[in-house]
Order: C-alpha cells, then structure tokens, then sequence
C-alpha cells in the first residue's frame, strides 16, 4: 500500500514560511572540553529550515535522522555540516540550528583546594541562508557581586548576592568556554564555587568585599578583556545581579559595536 504524503501536496495560500522544524528536542550530545578533550552532555535542540510558498509542510522526522548520522558530536567544527545536510536533506534554501546544553567545569576552592563541578549553561545558534553562515556562542556564567554604595554608607558590612554574566560572541576562530568563564569571573567581585569549606568561605567573602563592583563595573570590565582577544568579531555582554535587599534585579549591557563608537 502507497502512503499518502501530505507534507508534499501543494498549498494554493502562497504564504513562505521563514522557519519550519522541531523544537524541545532533548539529545545526549558531546561537546569540545579544553581539559578532557571531550565532554558528555544532554542538549535541549531546535531545528528549522524554511517551507516554500507551495509546499503544504515540511518532513519533521527527518531533522532527527540528521542528529542521528553526527553521532552525538554538536560542537562549532560539526555545525556547518549539520546545517548543509538539513538543508539537503530537507530542500531548503536555509537551516537553522539552536542547541543548549549545560557544561560542566572542575573547580579547586581557593583555600583548602576541595575539588568540585561547576555548571554553565552554554549555548549555539547557528544558521545558514543565501551563502552566508551565522554561529553565535553564549556562555552564562555564575559570579558574586557586593555592591560598592552599600559598602560605602555602611558601617557594618554591604549587600552581597550571586549574580549571571552572559557573554554571546561570534569568533573568527575556536575559543574554549573555559577562556570566556575565566575572563567573567576575573571580572567579578568573586567567583562561585559549589563546594566551600570554612577557610574558603571566610577567604571569597573577604575577597568580594575588597573588590566591590555594580553590574555596569563587571559589564565594563568583561568587555574590556574580550577586547584583547583578536579572535572574537563580535560580542554582547549582559550581567544581572539577583538583588539580596530589592525586590528586583539589577542589569547591564554592552556590545563590541557600541565599545567602538565610543574609542
């Protein structure tokens, strides 16, 4: 028995469809780590491609075979391939690809040198149309921030409180997401560690009051030192602070487009 295929029949709306695909898809994926060589991880992925004005939908089942010919290997080197495959694959003129995923980073405390892991939550995005390929990295990074005002009026103590920096960048070449979480927690007031014995906590509290720093301080000073890396063509950073004595969060922002306006 023939099967009708539906998502081939033609459709007489003439409406194009920018973006088509499967969303949510939850996807064991290893990914590139600077001091294992490789690292397992679970992906959260989306996968469009765009439908001509004609086709009535495009074959859903197909984004999951790509997945599955890469064998579980998502990372900047494989991505273009994935995206040129879709595109095949599927008869589009575009390919999209998004895919979250958290990264996880051994950490030493600062004192007593207990080791544990950190997570980061990391992020590509990725797309190709017209001959052109976009691919964005985001890395979002814990820290600590104790607020200069509060240090400065206060005559016991100041208001501390974790806070996330995330940076997004689009590079000429590979960078490590270990070389953008040490440039963002050199850039705090402290950073976070999951595992913090006595003497290590006495050390990154006294560490963060002696380096007390806004959001706009830390979004400043991110941007700063991804200044210095020749790879990166573009970035975005954006730091919010989640506030212990308001009942709201403190933000900042910047881009490398708007650093060079101002130099």
């Amino acid at each position: 028995m023939v099967l009708r295929d539906v998502q081939n029949e033609r459709d007489a709306r003439n409406i194009y469809l920018k973006r088509v695909g499967v969303k949510g898809v939850r996807y064991p994926v290893v990914v590139l780590d600077r001091a294992q060589g490789t690292q397992a991880t679970i992906a959260t992925i989306n996968m469009y491609v765009d439908l001509p004005k004609d086709y009535r939908g495009t074959h859903m089942s197909r984004f999951i075979e790509v997945l599955n010919e890469f064998h579980l290997e998502i990372n900047p080197k494989r991505v273009k391939d994935i995206l040129n495959r879709l595109k095949d694959v599927l008869n589009a003129k575009r390919a999209v690809i998004e895919v979250e995923f958290p990264y996880f980073v051994k950490k030493q405390a600062p004192v007593t040198k207990s080791e544990s892991y950190l997570e980061y939550i990391c992020s590509f995005e990725a797309e190709i149309f017209d001959g052109k390929f976009d691919f964005l990295i985001s890395v979002s990074v814990p820290i600590h921030t104790l607020c200069p005002c509060s240090k400065e009026i206060s005559e016991r103590g100041a208001h501390n409180q974790r806070a996330l920096c995330k940076v997004s960048f689009e590079s000429k070449e590979m960078i490590w997401i270990e070389d953008i979480i040490e440039v963002v927690e050199k850039s705090a007031s402290a950073p976070i560690f999951t595992l913090l014995k006595r003497p290590d906590e006495k050390y990154v509290t006294e560490l963060a009051y002696d380096n007390p720093k806004f959001v706009e301080d830390v979004a400043r000073d991110v941007a700063i030192e991804l200044k210095k890396y020749d790879k990166i063509k573009w970035y975005k950073v954006e730091v919010e602070s989640y506030e212990s004595i308001h009942a709201h969060n403190a933000y900042a922002c910047v881009t490398s487009d708007e650093l060079e306006e101002q130099i």
